[in-house]
């Protein structure tokens, strides 16, 4: 996996933007992350972030970016996150520089906004425990499975087949090798 928490921290900041530049609820924060990578593989065939996904008893989640939330990441592997997001605090995550031009989130492409512009406008307005519930619910996110208080991961596959995305294991398979041609020239 080639994980960019730059690219991570950018798409909460834009999403921090949009919610008047105040902090984000984690719990909110990491289900519109996800619901962002869902609707992008929806709509693209890849995610936005280049991360695994994972059940957990709060629902769906972006396991990298939850554990960069979490704080629970050596800060060597952190590069660029408190370049744009305040460390957690009350269990919130916020701009660093609330003057932040969303022009200056350079990571993001003008898929990716608009993929987030549409959650934003579609989830926004909803709670953390709505959210949570929202995506509990099977007919909204079928791939989540209860892991009766553990984790379990969802896989890239099942997440484009509920989707509807065209030829599945083809589309799983071109996100794969896009990850492996960008770990091995980061290896160079």
């Amino acid at each position: 996996m080639s994980y960019d928490p730059r690219k991570a921290a950018q798409t909460i900041a834009y999403l921090a933007v949009k919610n008047g530049r105040n902090p984000l609820n984690i719990l909110k924060a990491v289900k519109l992350v996800y619901l962002a990578d869902r609707e992008s593989i929806a709509r693209h065939g890849f995610p936005i972030q280049d991360e695994d996904h994972y059940s957990l008893p709060h629902g769906p989640v972006n396991t990298t970016t939850y554990d960069h939330i979490q704080g629970v990441v050596d800060p060597a592997q952190a590069a660029g996150w408190t370049e744009f997001l305040t460390d957690r605090a009350l269990h919130r995550v916020g701009l660093k520089d609330r003057n932040i031009d969303p022009d200056d989130l350079d990571e993001l492409s003008e898929a990716d906004v608009a993929v987030l512009d549409d959650i934003w406008d579609r989830f926004g307005s909803m709670n953390q425990w709505a959210l949570r519930d929202w995506t509990h619910d099977p007919k909204n996110v079928p791939e989540w499975e209860d892991p009766n208080g553990s984790s379990r991961p969802i896989a890239l596959r099942r997440m484009m087949e509920v989707l509807g995305v065209e030829n599945a294991v083809e589309q799983e398979e071109a996100v794969l090798e896009h990850r492996r041609s960008r770990n091995f020239l980061k290896a160079l």
